[in-house]
């Protein structure tokens, strides 16, 4: 079983994987415990069957001692993220000047995505993600309508790789990355592309979801270095013998240039963030009141940043280039993809014997701009984010580069020299550890003073949002790959 993706640079990425099983990818194990579901509502039990994560439960592996990045919108403390495997860290976002709003999710995605992840009730309850013992750190980048610039994305990943041993007990294996750009330059000169690189490079497996597209990959799943995660359609059943790509799911032209492994996202159920910007304006996508429905190639990648944690919990020395070839060659095939689903049950059942990769490494020193494509975050007064810059000012992709590489552009609080959060740890609140906070000093890139912004006086008060007077910037330039996931009744996405 291998791969080996041929890029517009003329570089070539080759993985080859061995395992003593070699039929295990061919066929699901013999699956009794299967059944039928509601395919428009896929419970989260469900999911962990589908990809078998409850048979690795049943022997006791449940991503304990694994810790898992999120980099996305943030979280906020909903019963099922507040039993103590949650933190947060830095928040990075163009909210982090707002005391009511920093390190919480306004959009209502990071939360998502962190149930499904590694959710877990306290002492009586039933909820568990696919990971309920991994420690999650969510890092949030994205503000109430996901916007986001691609250099707040590449200084959460290197504060990841900077403080991946904090937690001895719990040292950061996995990063979930479902954000993506339609950059318009090669992996290879990609600043993203390599921020995420040397986050594998770390020991880290970065899992990235593919995408949206129906068609192409984004930047920077077509890394060849990281898991790009393809999203595929259960079709109501925990049998995986018949489930099938999802139709929204970016699959590449070729095992070449496609996704590595596949996982549900069609109609995850999962946390819902009462008065988030998703729970407001998709109100149809609630399931009760407590949980909300969501597709997509993000909420696919989260289940596999899951699955990872589980495997390395049984299989803890497993180099991300290993975790990758162990996932492709266990899985599941399915209908219309050129990449398997994950399958645990096959996994635990094989042992990998050989593995390698080899390739041209990414160089990280194009366009910032470019890598933006048609996602360029624009301040509420019209001013977009353009250039080769990032929120604060100038920044040459040369020179982040070779800081980024030898893991230095993370000073204490400072990013490539510039304050951008607190330096340790702030306390404890509802549940959650979180990371202290900074005030940003000095203009925005549209000439004002970041404390002259007028922004929304919003607070979290345990079951919503509440709102005080106070105009608020409009943000634009959303690229998380799950664009499309709060379609009504999954009408824009599933058919």
């Amino acid at each position: 079983m291998g791969k080996a993706r041929l890029m517009a640079a003329g570089a070539a990425v080759v993985t080859a994987a061995a395992l003593i099983h070699p039929g295990a990818a061919q066929a699901a194990a013999p699956a009794p415990g299967d059944y039928a579901y509601t395919a428009t509502a896929a419970t989260l039990p469900d999911v962990r069957r589908i990809i078998r994560d409850d048979v690795a439960a049943a022997a006791g592996y449940t991503g304990k001692g694994v810790g898992i990045a999120l980099i996305d919108t943030g979280v906020v403390p909903v019963a099922g993220l507040t039993s103590g495997n949650v933190a947060n860290g830095p928040d990075l976002s163009l909210e982090s000047q707002v005391p009511g709003l920093l390190r919480r999710d306004t959009y209502g995605h990071g939360t998502h995505l962190a149930g499904i992840i590694a959710g877990r009730d306290a002492a009586g309850g039933t909820f568990r993600g696919v990971a309920p013992d991994a420690r999650l750190l969510s890092i949030k980048v994205g503000a109430a309508n996901g916007a986001v610039d691609v250099t707040q994305v590449m200084a959460a990943i290197d504060w990841v790789v900077a403080h991946r041993n904090d937690d001895p007990a719990n040292p950061i294996k996995v990063l979930n990355l479902s954000y993506g750009t339609d950059s318009t330059q090669s992996w290879v000169y990609s600043p993203l592309s390599e921020a995420v690189e040397n986050a594998y490079k770390a020991g880290i497996s970065v899992v990235v979801a593919a995408g949206n597209t129906g068609a192409n990959m984004l930047n920077p799943a077509s890394n060849p270095y990281i898991i790009s995660v393809g999203a595929t359609d259960p079709q109501g059943t925990t049998d995986p013998a018949d489930d099938k790509i999802a139709s929204f799911s970016s699959k590449g032209t070729s095992p070449a240039n496609g996704p590595d492994v596949m996982a549900p996202g069609r109609s995850i159920v999962s946390l819902r963030n009462p008065g988030s910007y998703a729970d407001v304006y998709y109100p149809s996508a609630r399931v009760g009141d407590r949980f909300f429905k969501g597709s997509g190639t993000s909420q696919a990648a989260a289940v596999v940043s899951g699955a990872t944690a589980v495997l390395l919990q049984k299989y803890p020395s497993l180099s991300p280039m290993q975790v990758m070839c162990y996932l492709r060659a266990t899985g599941t095939p399915v209908a219309g993809s050129y990449a398997p689903q994950v399958n645990l049950q096959n996994a635990f059942r094989s042992r990998l014997v050989g593995c390698s990769q080899s390739g041209s490494p990414v160089l990280g020193i194009g366009s910032i701009q470019r890598d933006r494509g048609t996602s360029v975050v624009t301040m509420g007064d019209g001013v977009p984010l353009v250039g080769e810059r990032d929120i604060f000012g100038p920044l040459s992709s040369v020179v982040w580069a070779a800081a980024s590489s030898s893991r230095t552009s993370w000073n204490g609080g400072n990013w490539m020299g510039r304050p951008w959060t607190g330096t340790g740890w702030a306390g404890a609140a509802d549940g959650q550890a979180n990371w202290a906070g900074k005030s940003w000093s000095g203009k925005s890139w549209s000439g004002k003073s970041w404390s002259d912004i007028a922004w929304a006086g919003q607070a979290w008060n345990g079951k919503s949002w509440s709102h005080t007077t106070g105009g608020a910037p409009t943000w634009s330039g959303a690229a998380w790959t799950s664009v499309g996931w709060l379609s009504a009744g999954d009408r824009a996405w599933l058919s």
